[in-house]
Order: C-alpha cells, then sequence, then structure tokens
C-alpha cells in the first residue's frame, strides 16, 4: 500500500500546531465567552474497523442552536479531532452546538472513506439533534486544510453524487449543509500532474490511474447553484495549497449564484494561516450569521 509522502509529513508540524492553537483560543476568547457544556468521545457511527467519536461543545440554554460540524486537517492522514477543540469551543461560547470528528485516515482508508464518515456525522448531528441542541435545518461545516476539503466536499454534494457510503439516503437524514466555512482548502484534484503519485495514499494511484477519484474528491467540480454560502481564507504565500485554490472555487460559486467570500491572510503560508485570529474569527462570524434566520428544509 502507498505510504504518505512529504506532503503529509510536512502537515505534521501543522497538525500538532492546531493543539496549540485550542488554547491560545480559549485565552484570548475567555471575555466573550458564553457558557458552555463539553461532552468527549461519544460514537457517532460504528464499522467493522471500530467506533468513530466526537466532542461535543454544547451552548447552555434550552436552545435549539445551529450546529457546526467540525473536521481536522492533516493531509487526510493524521491528526485528531482535539485539534480543532479551542475553535469548536469558541463557536459554542457564541450559541452554536459543535462537533468535531475523528475520521478513518489513508493509507489505511482511502478515500471516499473520510467524505463517508462527514456524512454520517451529519446524520448523527440531525437524528440527535433534540439532545445536542441542534436546530436540524440549522448544520454548517468549518475544517482547515484537509478538513476544508472535506466539508466543502459535503456542502457541494447531494445524495445522488455518489459519496453516502452504505447508508441509504431515502432512509435517513440528509447530510445538505445551510453554511461551510474553511481555510487552506484544495478544492481541485483534477488538473493534478497525470503521473505524480503525491496523492496516491489517499486517491489510491495517480490520476492516470484513478481519474474518478481524482474528480469525485473535488469540490468544485459539483458546485451547483443550491450550494449552501461558502467563507474561505488562505495565506497569501501558500506554497502548499496554491491560492488559485480558493480563488477559482469562489469564482466558480459566483457563476452558480452561490454566496461566497474570501480573506486572504496576508504575508504567511499554509502553517501559519491556520493560526490567524482574525481570519478564525470571520469563519465564527460567517456562521453565526448565515445560520441565524434558519436554513433550507431538510429531511
Amino acid at each position: 500500500m502507498t505510504k504518505p509522502n512529504a506532503f503529509a509529513v510536512a502537515l505534521f508540524v501543522f497538525s500538532s500546531g492546531f493543539v496549540l492553537l485550542s488554547f491560545v483560543l480559549l485565552a484570548s476568547s475567555a471575555v466573550e465567552a458564553g457558557e458552555y457544556e463539553s461532552h468527549y468521545g461519544e460514537v457517532y457511527v460504528e464499522h467493522e474497523s471500530g467506533p468513530l467519536k466526537a466532542d461535543l461543545y454544547v451552548p447552555q440554554g434550552e436552545g435549539p442552536f445551529p450546529g457546526v460540524l467540525v473536521v481536522h486537517g492533516g493531509a487526510w492522514h493524521m491528526g485528531t479531532r482535539a485539534q480543532l477543540s479551542g475553535f469548536a469551543q469558541l463557536l459554542a461560547s457564541r450559541g452554536m452546538t459543535a462537533v468535531a470528528i475523528s475520521y478513518r485516515l489513508a493509507p489505511t482508508y482511502q478515500f471516499p472513506a473520510q467524505i463517508e464518515d462527514c456524512k454520517e456525522a451529519v446524520r448523527w448531528m440531525r437524528n440527535h439533534a433534540e439532545r445536542l441542541k441542534i436546530d436540524p435545518k440549522r448544520i454548517g461545516g468549518f475544517g482547515y486544510s484537509a478538513g476544508a476539503q472535506l466539508v466543502t466536499l459535503l456542502g457541494t454534494t447531494d445524495a445522488d453524487d455518489g459519496l453516502e457510503g452504505e447508508t441509504s439516503p431515502a432512509e435517513t437524514p440528509s447530510t445538505r449543509l445551510q453554511a461551510v466555512a474553511g481555510g487552506g482548502v484544495p478544492c481541485d484534484f483534477r488538473t493534478f500532474p497525470l503521473d505524480i503519485e503525491m496523492l496516491s495514499f489517499w486517491l489510491g494511484g495517480t490520476r492516470r490511474q484513478k481519474a474518478e477519484q481524482y474528480r469525485l474528491a473535488s469540490p468544485v467540480e459539483f458546485v451547483s447553484p443550491d450550494d449552501p454560502p461558502m467563507f474561505f481564507f488562505h495565506g497569501e504565500n501558500d506554497d502548499l495549497v496554491p491560492l488559485t485554490s480558493p480563488l477559482a472555487m469562489c469564482e466558480r460559486l459566483k457563476s452558480a449564484g452561490v454566496p461566497n467570500g474570501l480573506y486572504i491572510v496576508p504575508g504567511v503560508g499554509h502553517i501559519f494561516a491556520g493560526f490567524d485570529r482574525t481570519a478564525l474569527d470571520k469563519c465564527a462570524t460567517f456562521l453565526a450569521e448565515k445560520m441565524q434566520a434558519g436554513g433550507d428544509d431538510v429531511e
């Protein structure tokens, strides 16, 4: 089985660094924080390989509140749900129930396992909406890097796009989102060099060998007018995921009539953009505002 290469290894420091970011965010948001409860390690889906778990950050009060699925990065190969705990708690302090998940990792589990797990998590949030104090018509997503790719793909795909996994969409709640925010997002793998092995550990081969996998993993491929509003941030000097990625995505969304925005973090690359408090604050504000009045009807 193909092992992760330098692309994945380069994000190890970033993955570890987001644990530190959790504490930075908590300290910097303490004054404005509302009260919330934390619940760790709840199982949201069972696989033959074992359970997948979520950490919950639920505002105090009756609710229901908007819900946000929080998806960690790490090149689809590493990382934990604890990486974004600080941001999840920031969301909870602003009146949103945040659900930070673990998901199956490559190369043991290749795409589409990761997006299937994200969809299972959204279904779980809707199935347990009353207990989690979530309004099932107001669920958004947030992630960074690989996590941003996953929530953006979650935001653009529908039940007929072939990424639902073994669960029958007709028999379960919708995985449709009402808002998406994220940073450092790779949006289009369709133009990847044909014979580069960089993503083989995740997509199962080169683009020449697995063209359909590269297409299915590309959020830009599925943009349509009924997609939710999206907001991205990106490092001005990102050499790992080019700035052209969110720029092209926003242009595609604009052409489809989907509200979108992009904040460029000045003077930084992929790693440090993820620590930018202004960008993270903009994401939290965007999610709160877009889900404030309620989302589209979902079933």
